[in-house]
């Protein structure tokens, strides 16, 4: 259980996303590991990031320190930074770069999100709990934004029935989205059905010829993490309609998500 969050003097335990306990005082310095949350932070709560990856693109101007990669990390230059709390998610950064954090003597809150509801949920205790902030506007909206999503069969009918999809995140090799994952969610919620959402992996390599056979008649590619664009990516699918889709909004969790059904509805619109 939690803790009511307190700003005063003091320290309070929390407990994150993956149920690890943290005892925290005031929370005056973050670093983030993860782009969408320097978004939700930063946009929340101007002045309260210090550090921030080199991903971290959003909000523009963001004027803090860089600290590489969410991959590789500058452990190091982070614990300089003497942060209060470092923020990371479990799929973006590896388990021995958040253990050298901890052990450094820093306070390490994991997200863990692979559905919208998740997402919503997270987002609301890393601000409110974590960072004792009070629930940011912007996540009301979003929560708006989607509940006005028609229902799945509704969404579907907008595309012309439910498209059956299959959603590459990177070549070479071809990667494509798997089982639990968030971009998943959301575009099932649009109408569309990733073909591989029962997959063992979350994030399987597949060879190109299995994916053009595997029956989809929709192939979607987002701009990230690989930056698939109209001459990179729809000619290694011959007779398969491509949806290129933004992929802040496909996959971040975060002040993206207001406007995210309407961006991604608008883009998955192709004919078939």
């Amino acid at each position: 259980m939690t803790t009511a969050p307190t700003r005063g003097p003091g320290h309070r335990t929390v407990v994150d996303d993956q149920g690890t306990a943290l005892v925290l005082g005031d929370v005056n310095r973050v670093v983030s590991l993860v782009p969408s949350l320097t978004e939700a932070i930063a946009v929340t709560a101007p002045g309260l990031l210090v550090g921030a990856t080199d991903w971290c693109t959003h909000p523009a101007g963001l004027d803090v320190v860089r600290i590489r990669g969410t991959k590789n990390p500058d452990t190091a230059r982070i614990a300089a930074l003497r942060p209060d709390l470092v923020v990371a998610n479990e799929e973006e950064n590896r388990a021995v770069d958040l253990d050298a954090l901890r052990q450094a003597g820093l306070a390490v809150w994991v997200t863990e999100v692979r559905t919208l509801d998740q997402a919503f949920r997270s987002l609301e205790r890393l601000l409110t709990v974590a960072c004792a902030l009070h629930r940011p506007p912007w996540l009301d909206r979003a929560r708006q934004a989607w509940a006005a999503v028609p229902a799945v069969d509704e969404a579907a009918d907008e595309l012309g029935g439910r498209r059956r999809a299959v959603v590459p995140i990177w070549r070479r090799p071809w990667m494509v989205l798997g089982r639990e994952t968030f971009a998943g969610d959301l575009l099932r919620r649009l109408g569309v059905d990733q073909l591989y959402a029962e997959h063992a992996e979350r994030y399987p390599a597949v060879p190109l010829d299995e994916l053009r056979g595997c029956g989809a008649d929709l192939v979607v590619l987002p701009d990230e993490p690989y930056a698939f664009t109209s001459e990179d990516g729809p000619e290694a699918f011959p007779g398969i309609p491509a949806a290129l889709v933004s992929g802040r909004h496909l996959t971040w969790y975060g002040p993206s998500l207001g406007e995210a059904p309407a961006v991604l509805a608008d883009q998955l619109r192709v004919p078939r």
